[in-house]
């Protein structure tokens, strides 16, 4: 896994491992990442299934409890089977604009 950061926002690109490896390695790890906004990149992956995004849950439902973004980017999956508890996009760049209105909101209260 390749980690970036930008600003107030770390990057988690996906390499080799498989989705479920991905997951738990990011919440062992999940005390270097917890004040960030997180963007997870799988589009390296050539499919990825419901039940590998469903991985991310926990993890999701932690990271937004702390009024952190929390965003999987992936252009290989139907955005309709996808969960409304995790945000899905297809691209990196869709991933900021999530993240930057999600901070609007959280400071208008929402």
């Amino acid at each position: 896994m390749i980690v970036d950061y930008d600003g107030n926002i770390c990057i988690i690109t996906q390499e080799k491992a498989t989705v479920k490896t991905l997951a738990n390695n990011l919440e062992v790890g999940y005390h270097k990442y917890k004040n960030y906004h997180l963007i997870i990149n799988l589009s390296s992956l050539e499919s990825i299934s419901l039940e590998e995004i469903v991985e991310f849950l926990r993890l999701n439902n932690t990271h937004r409890a702390d009024k952190k973004s929390f965003v999987l980017v992936s252009d290989k999956v139907n955005l309709d089977e996808m969960p409304d508890e995790i945000v899905v996009v297809p691209t990196q760049h869709e991933a900021y604009d999530i993240i930057e209105m999600e901070d609007i909101e959280r400071d208008l209260g929402f």
